[in-house]
């Protein structure tokens, strides 16, 4: 059997979960279509999807189409869910694009079409709801071509669009027209193809052509486009056939060397963490010892493999396959096992949060219980970011929307019996250096308790590029564990820069480096009273950072979204003020039969206001869309953020608490 891990992708409200219900239906996994209306669908398991309607976490399915095993991930549309995905793109060998026939592409369709074309990932387009008024087959078709790939064809034709009786044929080799035209969207790349069709085109055969569709599909260059109703089933069989002849299956070595990708962590009924792998290359076993990162491992103690709609256990997953693994305490979303595949892996495909707020427990006696339930859930979420304030006694989470904090109050509520509610939601703004700062602290100079030596310079990096931390002094100068130390402070540090804010592109090189060799008593005793420690420079690199960072200087940047803004032509008047005080910048507006298209860019913390307003605007009728576009500078009163750690900027409290900390002042850090 071939196995291909299938992704199926979505804007919110798509179809896209009853399109999942649908292929479990026709495969004979489920003998009747849940419905995400009634909370009865296979992947919305959680209480608090069935409740809401939508999907909030991957959910992962597995069936058979011939000699094909498929495992389909649904994923959540909603884009203050965008994470999930994130984490999803990683695994898959192909996806399939849900677009409603009757919303068309919409903003989420954009970014998640560019994330498919950006990792190559084969896709197929299913344009579902054909039965609902409205709906358009044409006005989608160029629609898709314009704002997502030119490289697409229809696969068939619609009779009755917009009603219940809609039906779908798919286009056959006698169907002229629609040989002609996929034989000229695949000649762009492959010249003989063409030159064989000009020169007789009964002599290219529709196997021939079906050959080259597969290819270029499995290149993720051309992307085939379906119609169809999954609440009907209306279509579904068409797409059936594409996924097993268009989509490439998994490729991997049973028995070449590990590697997989950890894109799931979930905790089950005991409280034992379940992690989800995509296993490229190799195998695990129940029992085997894997090395998770750095120093930590753990051992595996039980495997599931998905088979026939569920997860079965088994005694091994092996490459190509998904796979459950227990035991592994110390596992987190984003682990490689063994070897890993491609740096690409690692990159991030979506904008991170731009807002977060604080949480609080309504009961002061719940306070260690939330610190508990919240780091369960960053488990499964590293991107909500916890942040905990020791001195305020405060944690606050990063989101990407308003559904988003009402999702983490009720999961909290309802799975660990914890009330919170949340403070004023804010903005997420980032640092940039101004421009170079330098700064080094000497061991035995006076002002400097610590055995350790440490000079450091900022500088400005290219935008989006990160932290990136250089060695300016030989790398034999001194031991590796305290160049670790330094680095590893120095990224530490940096989440928190002048104004609070983490400390962005940037390149920290480090220019000094001093240490006292290890002493020992005449017992062969360690003193470390006379020598330096990992802590001895994990506590005097914040220092010299921040006296290198304001010798800099930094500026505030705020995250922008982009919109777009459907509203009636009668409201534009009222809409413009309004868009005016938000500080948002639309460009023109383009007239539609009876409304106008507004595009343009909005601060992120003011994209919430102008949710609210809106219907109030519009009658109702106004319909915005919008998501992370860019940081911008800050104009005017600079925002600033209460700091969580001992404040480096001042130097006495600093020593203050750390020595306090310490005891002595020496630790083996």
């Amino acid at each position: 059997m071939r196995t291909l891990n299938l992704g199926i992708l979505a804007h919110v409200d798509a179809g896209k979960t009853t399109l999942t219900e649908r292929l479990l239906h026709a495969a004979g996994v489920i003998d009747e279509i849940g419905s995400v209306d009634d909370g009865s669908t296979q992947t919305d398991s959680l209480a608090l999807e069935r409740q809401r309607g939508i999907t909030i976490k991957s959910a992962v399915v597995s069936f058979e189409i011939d000699d094909v095993t498929v495992n389909l991930i649904d994923t959540p549309g909603h884009p203050d869910f965008i994470a999930e995905v994130e984490r999803v793109l990683n695994v898959l060998d192909g996806a399939v694009l849900v677009i409603s026939a009757v919303e068309g592409v919409q903003p989420q369709t954009r970014a998640l079409m560019r994330a498919l074309q950006r990792l190559r990932i084969p896709t197929l387009i299913y344009v579902n709801k054909i039965d609902r008024g409205g709906a358009q087959f044409a006005g989608v078709l160029e629609s898709i071509s314009a704002k997502l790939s030119p490289a697409t064809i229809a696969m068939g034709s619609v009779n009755g669009l917009g009603t219940r009786g809609a039906t779908c044929a798919p286009y056959t080799a006698t169907d002229a027209d629609f040989m002609s035209g996929l034989v000229d969207l695949l000649a762009d790349r492959d010249e003989a193809l063409l030159a064989a069709y000009v020169d007789d085109e009964r002599t290219v055969s529709h196997r021939r052509v079906r050959r080259q569709l597969a290819a270029q599909t499995g290149q993720a260059v051309v992307h085939p486009v379906f119609f169809g109703s999954a609440i009907t089933g209306v279509g579904v069989e068409s797409l059936i056939a594409g996924i097993r002849e268009l989509l490439p299956s998994a490729e991997g070595d049973v028995d070449g060397p590990l590697s997989a990708s950890v894109f799931k962590v979930e905790r089950g009924p005991s409280g034992e963490k379940i992690a989800y792998v995509r296993m490229f290359s190799g195998a695990v076993r129940t029992r085997d010892r894997l090395q998770l990162r750095g120093d930590v491992e753990g051992k595996v103690t039980a495997v599931s493999v998905f088979d026939d709609g569920a997860a079965v256990r088994r005694d091994t997953v092996a490459a190509g396959q998904i796979g459950q693994l227990w035991g592994l305490g110390e596992i987190q979303i984003g682990d490689t096992l063994g070897v890993s595949r491609t740096p690409v892996s690692a990159r991030r495909h979506f904008a991170p949060p731009t807002l977060e707020t604080i949480v609080v427990p309504r009961r002061r006696a719940d306070t260690g219980a939330l610190h508990v339930a919240l780091t369960q859930l960053a488990e499964q979420d590293p991107l909500i970011d916890l942040r905990q304030d020791k001195i305020r006694q405060e944690i606050s989470v990063s989101l990407y929307g308003e559904v988003q904090k009402e999702v983490i109050q009720a999961t909290l509520a309802n799975d660990f019996g914890v009330d919170v509610t949340f403070r004023e939601t804010t903005t997420i703004c980032i640092e940039r250096p101004v421009s170079s700062g330098d700064a080094v602290e000497e061991m035995g100079n006076g002002a400097n308790p610590f055995l350790a030596t440490v000079g450091l310079r900022i500088e400005p990096a290219p935008i989006d590029t990160g932290v990136t931390f250089l060695l300016g002094v030989e790398a034999g100068a001194m031991p590796s564990a305290f160049f670790n130390a330094v680095e590893e402070t120095v990224r530490q540090t940096l989440d928190q820069g002048i104004y609070g804010w983490q400390v962005t592109d940037c390149a920290v090189t480090m220019t000094h480096s001093g240490y006292a060799a290890r002493q020992s008593h005449s017992g062969g005793v360690f003193d470390k009273s006379m020598s330096s420690t990992a802590g001895d420079f994990r506590h005097l690199t914040p220092l010299v950072l921040m006296s290198a960072l304001q010798h800099a200087g930094t500026r505030v940047y705020e995250p922008i979204h982009r919109f777009q803004l459907d509203v009636p032509g009668d409201t534009l008047g009222s809409i413009l003020p309004a868009l005016a005080q938000l500080r948002a910048v639309p460009k023109a507006p383009s007239a539609r039969r009876s409304s106008y298209l507004l595009e343009g860019v909005i601060p992120a913390a003011r994209v919430h206001e102008l949710q609210l307003q809106l219907p109030a605007l519009t009658s109702g009728e106004g319909v915005l869309e919008s998501a992370f576009d860019h940081h911008r500078l800050v104009r005017g009163r600079v925002p600033t953020r209460p700091r969580s750690d001992h404040n480096p900027l001042n130097r006495k409290e600093y020593l203050l608490q750390v020595i306090r900390r310490v005891g002595t002042g020496r630790d083996g850090g």
